[in-house]
């Protein structure tokens, strides 16, 4: 009794120290990459030459805040004007996931520290069913990569219609600092606006809803996973089959058995309490 309440409370601690310091790394490259904050009470845009570079995560290009540009808004540039930017944007994109995959959705996205802050609040935990986890890639392929072509004009229809991020970092900022805006609210702001209630209240319960089951680039990201630089190794002569690992990831996975998971943005929980190092 007394040495699995000590295992317990090693774990605890271990992980909690861990998730202290990737947490001061998500909120570093969030301030990095939205450093001009006193924009939001204005209400203006910074439109410098760093705009023509993506950041690596979910951050909208109209943030107040925002410096780089989103890598899904410039994905879906490739049907206009813009495809140059487009097909820029794509190749980064490709290149970062090689090296991260989804270590970029556990480290370097601001929405994705948004989403872990929300889930803070004090509530029941329900676990996502896997099937749910597929609708991303549908969003990708019909929102982000088919429709902006059919439009003959780029048009970025996940940006415009279902990105709940672009509401909350850009949408309602904008909208609250200007009155023109706000007279001309419609049909279309009251859908995201809709959206963006429905994520907040899924990621309350559940760890990451808009991650594993909204995010295009998580999607793409996720299916560089098994083939990125950096990696999650399983050792199965080191295990012995503790189910540590299992009972802290917040994914629900079995790193064990789904190390190489799409699902899986690398947040080292499972390595942290691993006592034989049977992951790495």
């Amino acid at each position: 009794m007394y040495w699995a309440w000590l295992m317990k409370n090693w774990m605890q601690r271990h992980v909690a120290a861990w998730l202290m310091r990737r947490r001061l790394i998500q909120l570093a490259v969030t301030l990095l990459t939205n450093p001009h904050a006193t924009n939001f009470l204005s209400g203006k845009l910074y439109r410098g030459e760093m705009k023509n570079f993506c950041a690596p995560g979910l951050n909208c290009w109209s943030c107040p805040a925002a410096t780089f540009s989103c890598p899904i808004g410039a994905l879906q540039a490739v049907g206009g004007a813009g495809g140059k930017f487009g097909f820029y944007a794509a190749g980064v994109t490709l290149l970062i996931g090689l090296l991260l995959g989804r270590a970029v959705c556990g480290f370097l996205c601001p929405f994705g520290l948004i989403q872990e802050l929300i889930n803070k609040i004090p509530s029941p935990n329900f676990r996502l069913p896997r099937r749910l986890t597929t609708l991303k890639y549908f969003l990708l392929i019909v929102f982000v990569l088919m429709l902006p072509v059919a439009t003959e004009l780029g048009e970025p229809t996940f940006c415009e219609y279902i990105c709940p991020a672009g509401t909350l970092e850009a949408g309602l900022p904008l909208i609250a600092t200007h009155e023109e805006f706000r007279n001309v609210l419609g049909k279309l702001f009251a859908l995201k606006v809709s959206i963006l209630v429905a994520v907040i209240v899924a990621c309350v319960v559940v760890h990451r809803f808009f991650c594993r089951v909204m995010c295009p680039l998580g999607a793409i990201y996720g299916l560089l996973n098994k083939y990125s630089f950096y990696q999650l190794n399983y050792a199965a002569d080191k295990c012995i089959d503790c189910g540590r690992c299992k009972s802290v990831c917040p994914l629900d996975l079995d790193p064990t058995k789904e190390f190489a998971s799409a699902e899986c943005v690398r947040c080292g929980r499972c390595k942290k309490v691993c006592p034989t190092r049977a992951l790495t």
